[in-house]
C-alpha cells in the first residue's frame, strides 16, 4: 500500500478489498457468520412469540390488561415503527462510527428492551418496550448487513447474505415451539409462561454479544476513514489464519484502489448519490422492500386468527402450523441461495418475487372456493414462502451491495425504513382488520394485495436488477472517496459516448 498527502486528506492506494475477496472460505468466515448472523434468529423469535401468545395475553389472569387486537395490531405496528426509527438512527451512526461499535450497541439495546418486556405490568409498559426492542433490531439490520457484505468474499456474498437473513425463520420455528411450551398452563401459570419467552430472548442476546466481541471492524470502513494501518493489521491477521488452516499460501490478489480518506459523508452527498446518481437502483430497492413487506404481512399477521376462525384450530396449537411454514421460509434461502451467485441476481430476484406472488394468488383462489383445510392451506403458504423468503432476503442483499461504501449502512436503513413503514406499519393494521372479520372475502383480499405488490416488485427487478454476482463491492459501486484512474486515449474513445446519470464506475451492468 502506498500513501500520499493531498489538500483534502491522505490519498491511499491499497489492495485490501481484493485481498478480502480472493480469500477461500475458512473457519474465520464461519466465526463472522455465527457472530453477526445469529441476530436474525432473535428477530424471528421475537415476532413469532408475540403473534403466538396474543390470545393468551388477552385472557384473564395473564397479568396484562391487553386485548388480542392490541397485541397483533398496535404492538406489532409499534415494533416495526421502532425498527424503522432504529434503522435510520443507528444506520447513520454506523457509517460514521463504524460497523463494530454499532453492532455491539444495537444488540445491547435489544437485550435490555426485551428483558424489560418480560416484566411488563401494564399495557403501556408492554407497548413501550416493544417499540424499543424494534429500535434495537432496526439498527442491527444496517450494521450487520454492512459488516457481513464487507467481510465475506465476493464469490460467496450472495448465498451467505441470503442464508443469514433467512435465519430469521429458524428463530420463528423456535418461537413457535417455545410458545407451545410457554402456553401450557400445566407447566407454567398463565401470567408466567409468556414472560419466560422474552427472558429467553434476552439470554440468547447476551450469548451472542459475548461471541460478537471477536468479530473485527470492517477493514473497508477503516481504510476509508483514515485508519489504514489498523485495516492492514486486521487483513494480515486474517490472511495468516486462513493460510495456516489451508496449509498453503494464498493466491496473489489482483486489483488496487486509490481513495482519498475522509471522516464522514454529509446527508446531502448521500441523497445526491442515492436519488440522482443511482436513482434506478433506488426504485429497485424501494420496490423490493414494499413487495416483500406486504406479502409477509398478508400471511403472517392474522395467520393464527385465520386458522382458528375458518378451520377451528385451537389457539394453543397454531404454533405447530407456524413452525411448518417457518421451516419452509428458511429452506428457500438455504436451497436457492447459491443460485444467486451462479445463475445471477436479476433472474433469481425477479423469479422468486414473481413465483411467490403467483402462488399466493393461487392460494387466494383456492381459499375463496373453500377447497383448503388447515393442513393444505399451510402447505400452500409453505410453497409461497419458500420463494418469497429467498426474494425478501435478496432485498437486503441488493441495497447493501449496489450503493457506495460510504452510504452503505444508511442506504440499508433508508430502504428498510421506507419499505417496512409502508408495508410493516400499515400492513399489520390493514391485514389485522381484514383477517379478523371472519369473512372469507376479506381474507382473500388480504392475500391478493400482498400477491399483487410482490408480482409488481418482481417485474421491476426483471428490468432494473444489477449484475452483482461474484463482483467486488467496489466494482459494483465505486466509493465516493475513490480517486478515478487517469484515462488513456483509448479509454476515453471507448467510454465517451456512455455518459449519463448512471454511467461510469458503479453503474448498473
Amino acid at each position: 500500500m502506498t500513501t500520499a498527502q493531498s489538500e483534502t486528506g491522505r490519498t491511499v492506494t491499497t489492495g485490501i478489498p481484493a485481498r478480502l475477496d480472493r480469500l477461500p472460505w475458512s473457519r474465520w468466515h464461519w466465526s463472522v457468520v455465527i457472530g453477526l448472523g445469529t441476530v436474525w434468529i432473535l428477530d424471528g423469535l421475537e415476532v413469532t412469540v408475540v403473534g403466538n401468545i396474543a390470545a393468551r395475553l388477552s385472557e384473564p389472569g395473564s397479568g396484562l390488561p391487553i386485548t388480542s387486537g392490541q397485541v397483533t395490531g398496535i404492538a406489532a405496528a409499534l415494533y416495526v415503527a421502532g425498527a424503522c426509527a432504529g434503522a435510520l438512527f443507528w444506520g447513520r451512526l454506523t457509517d460514521i462510527w463504524g460497523r463494530k461499535k454499532l453492532f455491539m450497541i444495537t444488540l445491547a439495546v435489544y437485550l435490555g428492551a426485551t428483558a424489560l418486556t418480560a416484566i411488563a405490568f401494564d399495557t403501556w409498559w408492554f407497548l413501550l418496550f416493544r417499540f424499543l426492542t424494534g429500535f434495537g433490531i432496526g439498527g442491527e439490520y444496517a450494521a450487520i448487513n454492512s459488516a457481513i457484505d464487507e467481510l465475506i468474499p465476493a464469490k460467496y456474498r450472495g448465498r451467505v447474505d441470503l442464508i443469514i437473513n433467512g435465519s430469521f425463520w429458524l428463530g420463528a420455528v423456535g418461537g413457535s415451539l417455545l410458545s407451545i411450551v410457554a402456553l401450557d398452563t400445566d407447566l407454567f401459570p398463565a401470567d408466567v409462561g409468556w414472560r419466560l419467552t422474552f427472558a429467553l430472548g434476552a439470554v440468547l442476546a447476551l450469548v451472542i454479544l459475548l461471541v460478537r466481541r471477536h468479530v473485527p471492524e470492517s477493514p473497508r470502513w477503516l481504510l476509508i476513514h483514515g485508519r489504514h494501518e489498523e485495516a492492514e493489521r486486521i487483513v494480515g491477521g486474517i490472511e495468516r489464519r486462513v493460510e495456516t488452516e489451508k496449509g498453503e499460501p494464498l493466491p496473489h490478489a489482483r486489483g488496487e484502489l486509490t481513495i482519498r480518506q475522509r471522516k464522514s459523508v454529509t446527508f446531502t452527498e448521500i441523497a445526491r448519490t442515492v436519488f440522482a446518481r443511482y436513482r434506478r437502483r433506488s426504485v429497485l430497492g424501494f420496490s423490493l422492500f414494499i413487495g416483500q413487506a406486504f406479502l409477509y404481512n398478508a400471511i403472517t399477521f392474522g395467520f393464527g386468527a385465520i386458522l382458528t376462525t375458518f378451520f377451528d384450530v385451537p389457539s394453543g396449537s397454531t404454533g405447530y402450523y407456524f413452525a411448518v411454514i417457518a421451516l419452509g421460509n428458511f429452506l428457500g434461502p438455504l436451497l436457492l441461495g447459491a443460485l444467486f451467485d451462479t445463475v445471477g441476481r436479476r433472474v433469481m430476484i425477479s423469479g422468486t418475487y414473481l413465483l411467490s406472488g403467483l402462488l399466493l394468488f393461487g392460494t387466494a383462489w383456492l381459499f375463496d372456493r373453500g377447497s383448503l383445510s388447515a393442513a393444505t392451506l399451510t402447505a400452500c403458504w409453505c410453497a409461497v414462502l419458500f420463494f418469497a423468503s429467498a426474494g425478501a432476503s435478496s432485498a437486503y442483499l441488493t441495497v447493501s451491495e449496489v450503493f457506495p461504501m460510504e452510504t452503505r449502512a444508511m442506504s440499508i436503513a433508508f430502504f428498510y425504513a421506507l419499505g417496512t413503514a409502508a408495508g410493516g406499519i400499515s400492513g399489520p393494521l390493514l391485514f389485522a382488520d381484514l383477517t379478523g372479520t371472519g369473512e372469507v372475502g376479506d381474507t382473500v383480499l388480504a392475500f391478493q394485495i400482498g400477491a399483487g405488490l410482490m408480482c409488481a416488485a418482481g417485474l421491476v427487478a426483471a428490468f432494473l436488477a444489477v449484475k452483482a454476482e461474484r463482483r467486488s463491492l467496489e466494482d459494483i459501486a465505486q466509493p465516493l472517496t475513490a480517486v478515478p484512474p487517469r484515462p488513456t486515449t483509448a479509454d476515453a474513445a471507448r467510454t465517451g459516448a456512455a455518459a449519463g446519470p448512471e454511467a461510469g464506475p458503479g453503474a448498473p451492468a
